[in-house]
């Protein structure tokens, strides 16, 4: 019979054996890096969830609120208002800025709140203290109009005037300005068509005919017959653009003559013509359905129209297209590059101290700051080659730079600088992956190494080279720093790629997601109208990113699952 402290002694060594078994199988590792991973997976959805909900939120329509502002010692003011969050600040700090409070009172909630009408008050935003807004109604009344300039206008319509002639008031208003809006917004849509499209077309082939002129000059090749042809070309884009002149005399005639006066909280009644109303609605009158379609409606016009009041206001359209058009210009150009600099690196130079040398290079490359290749975009590629082919083929456009400016192809060039290294290293993973039996069985079936490496090799490692594709395009869609440098801008007049030969422009500037994030962020007038594009943009980017991502993933799983059987 045992003793039983020994028992006990052998229970606590069994325990402690198992500890240490279950501790040298590495489990706990495995546990702490799923946990990790977990966090981390926590981590982003949260921070997602936290940007969608901060910028999708701007979207919905809010209710307006007309009260009185009852400041103690002072007449109340009447309040038009859409309410905003509220933050608790101290007395004392109120109280050093000037506003009345009672010190008794420790800590007071302020609220953020529009009243818009900046033509009127100077601001859209004010911090008002929410215990001094009383009297609080929501009137089904109470309008919101979006304008194109002074951003929203808070009020009561009043009437709808046509040519100065007030041809509707009272509760006959609203269905007079909805059936004259859809109108205005119809004769504005012509207006836009015809001076961004056909007088764009018209201004477009007038400079090319200058320009062509001036080549002539250059050349001395202007001879009287070229001089005849020349003008007559353009006598008649001249009576073209003289026609859709008139046409466009007549369209803004038409949108001119309607208005709406609207009374605003201080009671004076503010005018607008109606060609400057993008929207009116009234928010306090409408159900959940017409919310939701004037939420998606607002999400669209935002993803598909172009940006106005500073960025504060309308669309991010060129954003999304630059940030696009660049990405692929990227990608169609480091592919080939990284592809290329890999297969000579791991299949035809010979391993030595030279190759390592480049390969220390490479991968010391990845780590150079982003704006260091701005730089080096702006002096080599936009500068030396930019300026040397506006000397050579747009001699006549001079001293007005062509390629010797940024834009996306310089923008896009250097960006595949950038990633390149990402791109080598990843192609060069996968090239070593392929066994070595492959290769010398295609040699045996009588293939040349350039038919080995193009038709098995170069296959076989495409998943890698669509990995390292991710990773670069990942990088490059969210850089900012030398694209500042490089070619992108506030607000570009017109797109990269239009209707006009040769219909894709990489000399022109172009917007970006990321620095259309940083203007708006950090160089806005409006801060608070600001911050909630702030966010919609930045969950747009993460979402072109990720579709972008998913496609190359989608290619590269289908590569890989083509060529996995060869691999064993």
């Amino acid at each position: 019979m045992n003793h039983p402290d020994t028992t006990a002694v052998d229970i606590n060594r069994r325990g402690a054996g198992s500890f240490g078994e279950w501790y040298a199988s590495g489990a706990p590792w495995v546990w702490f890096t799923g946990g990790a991973v977990a966090i981390s997976a926590i981590l982003v959805v949260g921070l997602l969830l936290l940007i969608a909900v901060r910028g999708l939120g701007h979207f919905w329509p809010a209710p307006v609120t007309v009260a009185q502002y009852a400041e103690p010692g002072q007449p109340a003011r009447p309040l038009i208002a859409q309410l905003g969050a509220t933050e608790t600040v101290s007395a004392a700090r109120l109280e050093s800025a000037g506003i009345p409070v009672d010190t008794d009172q420790p800590f007071y909630d302020r609220r953020l709140v529009k009243v818009a009408n900046r033509d009127v008050y100077g601001s859209d935003f004010r911090y008002l203290l929410d215990q001094w807004i009383v009297e609080r109604s929501f009137p089904a009344d109470i309008s919101v109009f979006e304008r194109l300039e002074w951003g929203d206008l808070f009020g009561t319509l009043v009437s709808v005037s046509e040519a100065g002639n007030r041809v509707a008031s009272g509760d006959s208003a609203w269905a007079a300005f909805e059936q004259r809006h859809d109108r205005a917004r119809d004769l504005y849509a012509q207006i836009e068509h015809i001076q961004d499209g056909e007088i764009g077309k018209v201004n477009y082939a007038l400079e090319q005919l200058r320009l062509q002129q001036r080549r002539y000059e250059l050349n001395d090749a202007f001879t009287a017959a070229r001089k005849a042809e020349m003008a007559e070309k353009r006598t008649e884009l001249d009576a073209r653009y003289a026609e859709l002149q008139a046409e466009l005399n007549e369209l803004q005639e038409r949108i001119e003559r309607d208005s709406i006066t609207v009374r605003v909280q201080t009671g004076e009644t503010v005018t607008v013509p109606l060609e400057e109303v993008v929207r009116g609605y009234q928010p306090n009158a409408m159900g959940l359905g017409e919310k939701i379609g004037f939420y998606f409606a607002k999400i669209w016009e935002f993803v598909s129209e172009e940006p106005r009041e500073a960025n504060t206001e309308g669309g991010i359209f060129p954003a999304i297209f630059g940030t696009v058009l660049m990405v692929l210009l990227m990608s169609v150009l480091v592919t080939p590059f990284g592809v290329v600099a890999a297969l000579y690196m791991r299949e035809y130079a010979k391993q030595g101290v030279i190759t390592r040398t480049i390969r220390i290079a490479v991968n010391n490359l990845a780590g150079v700051p982003s704006i260091v290749y701005g730089v080096f975009g702006l002096g080599f590629f936009v500068y030396a080659i930019g300026g040397s082919i506006d000397q050579l083929f747009y001699a006549e456009s001079l001293p007005a730079p062509t390629f010797g400016t940024g834009g996306i192809f310089w923008a896009s060039l250097t960006l595949a600088i950038l990633t390149l290294p990402v791109v080598i290293v990843a192609t060069e993973e996968g090239l070593a992956r392929i066994p070595r039996s492959i290769r010398e069985a295609s040699l045996a079936l009588g293939a040349t190494k350039a038919e080995t490496l193009w038709k098995v090799v170069l296959p076989m490692s495409s998943p890698a080279m669509m990995t390292g594709l991710i990773l670069a395009i990942a990088r490059a869609a969210g850089e900012v720093a030398p694209l500042m440098l490089v070619g992108v801008v506030k607000l570009a007049p017109s797109l990269p790629m239009d209707g006009n030969f040769p219909f894709l422009h990489l000399d022109r500037k172009f917007m970006h997601l990321g620095f259309h994030i940083y203007d708006v962020g950090f160089q806005s007038p409006n801060v608070e109208a600001a911050r909630p594009l702030v966010y919609a943009t930045a969950l747009l980017l993460v979402l072109v990113i990720v579709l972008l991502n998913l496609a190359a993933v989608r290619i590269r799983n289908r590569l890989r699952e083509r060529y996995r059987a060869l691999e064993h």
